[in-house]
């Protein structure tokens, strides 16, 4: 039988362990080994695979001993409790073997957990769990997770309530990060507010999610969008002083007002333009981000991104000989003079 993906979500934290079977297929290894984890903990417990009710079997190893798979199935073992034979990276070639095994299969003997890749219709494997009334087949697509697979996840890290720019930040999280990375950034933003007794905020989530942008070139950037003139000079001296290169800097300048230029040029408003940029931005830099795009304007960005641009070409361009981290100055400090106008 074919579980669709809602259906999928529901038996994956609560599997019928009556059951013959389950395929668990995908294009993402990362989702496939997550889902799969998660239904052996469901089936067997915490302490199944120490107790040795888990036995695993690699598809490679399969070809060789067409009876691995059936001896794991019927196999008893010392401790009482449900059992899984769990068979990795299965292809079709593995399809009779398989079939095999689903035939003999008896209630009591130990469930069958296949995982393979990307199947497509015509799959030998993926038609018999289809067609098996007993057994289920599962395709894991690299759509981001739905809001209760999100909420289930952070029940499972245990983490408190989230307010709602937090709840918002983790679905934005949850689209832009994935699968595993996903995992653990909710495991982090766990520990990181454990015995915390208010709810998570937008700023508990951006102290822990991955830095996208590097903090000392943040620095000059609120600087300059800030208009504070006068604070540029020793911050491009420490950022010269570590290495950062000057076209990297008017690159990373670019990214960042481009940024505020979509977000205040949204119909919606700086908050809505903000909301939509991709990468997502958290916490405190969110709220400094969309305070910038306000004052600036739509109009004085653009001629922000003039100036970035002919800074660029002029740092690429072979007659130039001007040292390269002066230009760069010289525009951030008329980028902040513009700001004050």
């Amino acid at each position: 039988m074919k579980l669709s993906a809602r259906d999928a979500a529901r038996y994956f934290a609560r599997p019928d362990p009556d059951k013959t079977g389950i395929l668990i297929y995908g294009a993402d290894a990362m989702r496939v080994a997550l889902k799969r984890q998660e239904l052996i903990a469901a089936l067997i417990g915490p302490q199944g695979e120490e107790e040795m009710r888990l036995t695993r079997i690699n598809g490679a190893d399969l070809r060789k001993d067409a009876a691995l798979l059936s001896d794991a199935i019927k196999a008893q073992g010392f401790f009482p409790g449900p059992r899984v034979a769990f068979l990795e990276e299965a292809t079709d070639g593995l399809a009779k073997t398989v079939e095999a095994a689903l035939t003999d299969w008896q209630p009591g003997d130990a469930q069958v957990v296949v995982t393979a890749g990307q199947l497509t219709a015509r799959s030998a494997l993926r038609k018999l769990f289809e067609g098996h009334p007993n057994a289920y087949a599962v395709g894991l697509y690299n759509d981001p997770p739905g809001r209760d697979e999100i909420e289930a996840e952070l029940k499972r890290a245990g983490l408190p309530g989230l307010d709602g720019e937090a709840m918002k930040d983790i679905l934005a999280l949850s689209r832009e990060l994935d699968p595993g990375d996903f995992r653990q950034t909710v495991e982090k933003l766990a520990l990181y507010c454990h015995g915390q007794t208010r709810p998570v905020s937008s700023a508990d989530v951006a102290a822990v999610a991955p830095a996208l942008t590097e903090a000392v070139v943040d620095d000059v950037l609120n600087v300059v969008a800030e208009g504070r003139a006068g604070e540029i000079g020793p911050v491009m001296a420490r950022l010269k002083a570590q290495g950062v290169q000057p076209v990297t800097l008017c690159i990373q300048a670019t990214r960042h007002f481009r940024a505020l230029h979509a977000a205040a040029s949204d119909p919606g408003g700086a908050a809505a333009g903000i909301a939509r940029l991709r990468p997502p931005i958290y916490g405190p830099r969110r709220d400094r981000m969309q305070r910038q795009a306000s004052d600036w304007g739509m109009h004085k960005l653009e001629t922000a991104l003039e100036v970035l641009t002919d800074t660029d070409l002029k740092l690429r361009s072979a007659n130039q000989t001007a040292p390269a981290m002066a230009l760069v100055e010289r525009s951030m400090i008329r980028l902040a003079m513009l700001a004050r106008r």
